[in-house]
């Protein structure tokens, strides 16, 4: 299993110096006999580093079965040999803390210092040995354990942190994609309706026509400074300077409009949010609905937008929308679209 920080497998193989008793016995000769102790501590050692080197490159089951053949000759080599030899009790528990995880764990733990017991007490060691043994056998384990899962848990959090700061930058692309395109959607439909005004002007009163021309600068120029504000994180132009917007690009369309507006001042989130409102719904006015007449009425925090047009008005699955309704939930309202005998938007704030 590869971990991000905390300790590596290198970590682990210092402590096979707790064998050094059993291999100083072996030196002085006081093992007998000596042959079979000195290849059961050379297999215990094996046995030991392949536990940790598997455990740490994803080789849980081979892992898994090291660690049972190490756990057999340690407590072969505990019941022939006894004494110094306990030393080796705590790089088992080690060894277990490493590969084992879950409850497991503690189960195999207490079996292994149960089992250490019951072979002191049978070599004859003193009870104060013993219960140092097995104190230090079940503690090594368990803080092997309970760090390692530390470490894991830690190494989580840091993979979640980094994917919610992944999917927040995607969330802001794709909000910041919404509001140019609402922006800019609003802003040129304006300027293809002043470019016809223009064309339909320019043959028979060319001072109107001019002026058209003039707007259509304007706009162009206002579009320009409102995309250089978006960039810097600018939501909208609040809900009357919409509203006025709105006004003069129906108007310019051929559209009677009626705004009626009612109520106390709103909050700054809700203003701006009902102004983008106006904007995506006088924009799907003026694209879609060939209408003759429109109605803004806008009562608190509740806005209608209706027409009289047969044709399209706007679909809800529309990039416009769809992100005008993300907008609206989030700010904890309605939006509620209408297609019969004309189009109507509501939205509702609370």
């Amino acid at each position: 299993m590869t971990r991000r920080g905390g300790p590596g497998e290198f970590a682990f193989y210092p402590w096979l110096l707790l064998a050094y008793p059993p291999i100083s016995d072996l030196a002085a000769g006081q093992v007998r006999p000596t042959v079979p102790a000195a290849l059961g501590v050379a297999v215990f050692a094996v046995l030991y580093v392949l536990c940790v080197r598997l455990a740490f490159h994803n080789g849980r089951r081979a892992a898994t079965v090291a660690l049972a053949g190490l756990l057999t000759v340690a407590f072969l080599l505990l019941a022939g040999f006894a004494h110094n030899w306990f030393y080796l009790a705590p790089l088992m528990t080690i060894a277990c803390g490493v590969v084992l995880r879950g409850r497991s764990v503690y189960v195999i733990l207490t079996a292994l210092t149960l089992a250490l017991v019951a072979v002191m007490w049978r070599s004859g060691a003193s009870w104060q040995s013993i219960s140092l043994a097995s104190w230090g056998t079940t503690t090594g384990g368990l803080v092997v354990s309970v760090v390692l899962k530390l470490f894991s848990v830690i190494a989580e959090l840091q993979e979640t942190r980094e994917e919610l700061a992944r999917v927040a930058v995607a969330e802001e692309r794709l909000r910041f994609s919404r509001d140019l395109h609402d922006l800019l959607g609003h802003t040129l439909s304006v300027m293809v309706v002043k470019a016809e005004a223009v064309r339909r002007l320019a043959p028979r009163d060319a001072e109107a026509a001019a002026r058209q021309a003039a707007d259509i600068e304007a706009v162009g120029r206002e579009a320009l400074t409102e995309v250089r504000a978006a960039v810097t994180g600018y939501r909208g132009r609040g809900l009357d300077a919409e509203l006025a917007s709105a006004r003069t690009a129906l108007a310019d369309a051929g559209i009677t409009v009626t705004v009626t507006v009612t109520g106390e001042r709103r909050a700054p989130e809700a203003d701006a949010l009902l102004g983008w409102a106006v904007r995506e719904g006088v924009t799907n006015v003026v694209r879609h609905s060939a209408a003759g007449t429109c109605e803004i009425l806008l009562e608190g925090t509740t806005l209608e937008i209706r027409d009289d047009g047969r044709g399209r008005g706007g679909s809800p699955a529309g990039n416009g929308l769809r992100g005008l309704t993300e907008r609206v939930v989030a700010l904890g309202g309605t939006l509620e679209t209408h297609d019969h005998d004309g189009f109507l938007l509501r939205v509702t704030l609370p």
